[in-house]
């Protein structure tokens, strides 16, 4: 009897990982669905165009961008993580929506690291720090006493965007407190950073690089862990004193957690090779992207590590949405 339920069980698992074989042998053999959790025209959706672009030819099927913008990417992400697991729905956002939205938003119906299987991370982006002329500081170091001793306005591009996350931390690593005021995207906030609605702001560096060269804005640091290839004069944290800031938000490739392994080693494969091709290197360097091209679990190892780093940052400064 025991011999025979095995034998059960044994035809059971059998029967269902023929379809997953099956399917992985035909794929893709129809349109892929690429859900973008924010709007179009923004950096991940560019990203995600020119990544997608050269995968469809490489095989030789047809990737169909979808928008999907709201709840600071929660929205977008969780279509994909309650979509069939098939290959036939991926996901590429950025990094943040899945480490630090779990701290931020008390109520999500996803797990972001159960529910959703990385393929890799295609490009590290950074922010630099800017401020208006008017704010009387010519160094970090002058900035940083200066808004210690007044209150300082600082624009994000939304609730847990990367600029916020940035300066939320540079506050805590530099000892000053700053007001976020939020907008609705990057552009109206460089309008609102020129116009000294407010003072200050960490902006996607190639963003603000030409206002930075004609002195419209003042930059102070970057980010990362390299200099900008669009504005390079300007020294990162770490060269300015400050070792333990560093920001590198990833553009993330996953699918649903019960994708098969064949499909996820396919797309893995593809956008790798994607990234990794001349013209779109250039492309992303010229945007001040750093390409990676990652495996998945490379991708898997640096969202867990940066999930523990974001839940302390986000206790400390108190940020969280009903």
């Amino acid at each position: 009897m025991v011999h025979f339920m095995r034998m059960c069980r044994l035809a059971v698992l059998l029967a269902l990982a023929l379809p997953a074989g099956a399917m992985a042998e035909t794929y893709p053999s129809h349109p892929i669905r690429v859900v973008v959790p924010f709007a179009a025209g923004g950096p991940l959706d560019i990203v995600a165009r020119a990544v997608t672009e050269k995968m469809a030819a490489s095989m030789k099927q047809t990737f169909v961008i979808d928008n999907r913008g709201g709840a600071g990417g929660n929205i977008g992400n969780e279509v994909v993580a309650k979509a069939a697991p098939d290959g036939y729905t991926i996901l590429i956002t950025l990094s943040s929506t899945l480490t630090v939205n779990p701290s931020i938003y008390k109520h999500m119906s996803f797990n972001p690291i159960k529910d959703l299987r990385p393929v890799s991370m295609l490009v590290d982006s950074h922010q630099m720090l800017v401020v208006n002329p008017s704010v009387p500081a010519k160094t970090l170091a002058e900035f940083i006493a200066y808004a210690k001793s007044h209150e300082i306005n600082y624009a994000h591009a939304g609730y847990g965007s990367p600029g916020h996350l940035a300066m939320e931390y540079f506050s805590q690593v530099a000892g000053f407190k700053a007001h976020a005021i939020p907008y609705r995207g990057n552009a109206p906030l460089v309008v609102a950073l020129l116009a000294g609605d407010v003072q200050a702001g960490f902006v996607s560096s190639a963003g603000v690089a030409p206002q930075v060269r004609q002195g419209k804005l003042r930059a102070f640091i970057t980010s990362g862990s390299k200099r900008s290839t669009v504005v390079p004069e300007v020294p990162t944290a770490a060269e300015a004193g400050y070792p333990n800031f560093k920001i590198d938000i990833q553009f993330d490739m996953l699918v649903p957690a019960a994708t098969p392994d064949a499909i996820v080693a396919m797309l893995e494969r593809e956008a790798r090779a994607a990234v990794n091709d001349p013209d779109l290197q250039k492309k992303f360097e010229a945007l001040d992207f750093e390409p990676i091209g990652s495996t998945g679990a490379e991708a898997k190892k640096r969202l867990i590590a940066d999930t523990a780093l974001w839940s302390k940052v986000v206790k400390q400064a108190g940020m969280h949405i009903d």
